[in-house]
């Protein structure tokens, strides 16, 4: 769910920004390349260009490791999409995804320091994609895959990162993960009780979906219940695709079917990620104390005031309510201490480590409508990259 939409500041909605604003705001892009060196004088140019620059050129043919000190691309993060799942707006194509992705490249920036580029692919081909990103491997340090459409975006991330010796991460995907168990520990800690027991239903079982179900089973829920368009997802479900198949194994420990009607019967938590619409009369079902996350933008799945009068915790990924479940809490840190660590890859425990700093900026300050930061709280991207450099040495993949 990604905030690069995201009003100017955390109170404001779409509806008190004119469409002037919107467009003067994108007028020639929202990037723009700085230069880190003078380039003022004859001495600058010999030094920065010829003949200066093939002394360092040489160096690198004869040692490549030396790319990393003597170039940028041990700091660049390409933000990577074939435009085919636009938050909002669906397979949009390429050149129009890319003031999303720039966007993106933006909020690297701004949160993290990092130097951005965003990479929009004319392919939806799985195989011209994969080998575009490794041919062009020697120009960056880390891989942000941003609205690739399921189940291809899998499929892309696995062979990229099976491929590569370097960070990569599919934002809508883990980026929201990471956010989601941050807010669910939070939600839970103002509650005063753990996660374990929770009985989760997840509505969606596309990229988030299906990524926010694997981190709450490796942070310890047991009950996780996953809704596709077409019910439950349970193991005897003929029509099931390789990925939900999987899913399935692993989730739905009570044996449900059915549909929302059923999942939500008691349950503790909605997730919705699915663009779908939740009738209050089920909401009003579940458990007392109930945790509503309704998660869809620009609409929730249900009215966040519509929910507070059976949920006790209500969030969105909207900036106008309280509780916004925004994934620029996690990437920016995330990319930041993987590269500081130099590591080789993103790995789960790096995932968790990352939920667990995000909640820990606000640890005394948690409420019903404040179980996670603010996105725009300068604390937490320090606070992420620090907990997932950490957690990249402990777990050996630097």
């Amino acid at each position: 769910m990604s905030s690069v939409t995201d009003a100017p500041n955390a109170t404001a909605s779409l509806s008190e920004i004119t469409q002037e604003e919107i467009f003067a705001g994108h007028l020639g892009g929202k990037l723009s390349v700085e230069l880190s060196s003078p380039l003022e004088t004859q001495r600058d140019l010999s030094i920065a260009y010829t003949p200066g620059v093939a002394q360092v050129s040489r160096a690198i043919a004869q040692d490549e490791s030396l790319a990393k000190r003597y170039t940028w691309t041990d700091r660049l993060v390409v933000v990577v999409s074939d435009g085919t799942a636009v938050l909002g707006l669906g397979d949009i194509g390429p050149r129009a995804s890319l003031p999303v992705m720039e966007g993106k490249a933006a909020l690297f920036k701004k949160f993290a320091g990092l130097d951005s580029i965003p990479l929009v692919l004319d392919t939806k081909d799985v195989d011209e994609i994969v080998e575009t990103l490794i041919r062009l491997r020697p120009s960056y340090g880390a891989i942000n895959l941003e609205d690739i459409s399921a189940p291809r975006c899998f499929e892309i991330e696995k062979r990229v990162v099976e491929a590569l010796d370097c960070p990569v991460m599919h934002d809508d995907q883990h980026g929201t993960a990471i956010v989601v168990l941050a807010a669910l520990n939070g939600a839970a800690r103002v509650q005063g009780r753990g996660i374990e027991g929770l009985k989760v239903v997840v509505s969606g079982a596309g990229a988030a979906g299906v990524a926010c179900t694997n981190i709450m089973l490796a942070a310890g829920v047991a009950d996780v219940t996953v809704l596709d368009s077409k019910g439950i997802i349970s193991a005897d479900r003929g029509d099931l695709n390789p990925v939900k198949a999987e899913l399935a194994q692993r989730t739905n420990p009570r044996g449900l079917v059915g549909g929302s009607a059923e999942a939500l019967a008691g349950a503790d938590v909605f997730l919705g990620l699915s663009a779908g619409v939740i009738p209050e009369e089920l909401i009003a079902t579940m458990a007392p104390e109930s945790i509503v996350f309704a998660m869809s933008n620009p609409d929730p799945e249900i009215h966040p005031d519509v929910a507070r009068k059976y949920a006790s915790i209500v969030a969105t990924g909207r900036s106008d309510f309280p509780n916004q479940i925004n994934n620029v809490l996690a990437f920016p840190g995330v990319f930041k201490g993987a590269l500081d660590a130099g590591a080789r890859r993103i790995t789960e425990g790096m995932k968790i480590a990352a939920a667990n700093a995000i909640l820990s900026v606000v640890a005394d300050e948690l409420g019903p409508e404040k179980i996670v930061p603010s996105p725009l709280d300068p604390r937490v991207a320090p606070a992420v990259a620090e907990a997932v450099a950490a957690a990249a040495h402990a777990e050996g993949v630097v």
